[in-house]
């Protein structure tokens, strides 16, 4: 059982090989649990790396000698942390979409309201627009970056 607030949901059965099909109601809860597990999965998976970069970095010794060798691994450290800040930014959007779950919203476009795609969920589950609002929306920043 999932308690979510004074809610208590019976958990979903999904089979290891389960894909989300056009063919079915959109957003089932067989649909929804599939998401959820990706999104957490993934969320897993960049925390850990987080971690894992986090205990390198406490590890790395500061006291190198050779000033290209320093600077090389300055480099490095610059590049891991950059990498590292993106990933923060991935888990807010991972978590803002376990949210849209919880709330019913997930895979609707927030822009027409419109189901997102199953292909486009699969391939970026923390999208918010429809492929469509998506390229609407890239469309109109790149004309006003360019202005």
């Amino acid at each position: 059982m999932i308690a979510k607030g004074n809610n208590v949901k019976a958990e979903v059965f999904l089979p290891d090989d389960y894909r989300p099909a056009e063919d079915e109601p959109f957003m089932n809860e067989m649909q929804t649990e599939y998401f959820r597990r990706k999104l957490l999965n993934w969320k897993a998976e960049l925390m850990g790396d987080s971690k894992s970069t986090i205990e390198g970095l406490q590890h790395t010794s500061r006291n190198i000698p050779d000033i290209a060798d320093r600077a090389s691994e300055e480099t490095d450290r610059a590049l891991e942390l950059r990498t590292r800040d993106r990933q923060r930014k991935l888990v807010s959007k991972i978590d803002a979409a376990l949210r849209r779950i919880d709330e019913g919203e997930y895979g609707y476009c927030e822009e027409t309201g419109d189901p997102i795609s199953l292909k486009r969920l699969d391939a970026r589950p923390i999208a918010t627009m429809s492929l469509e609002a998506q390229e609407r929306h890239e469309r109109r920043e790149k004309v006003h970056r360019d202005d």
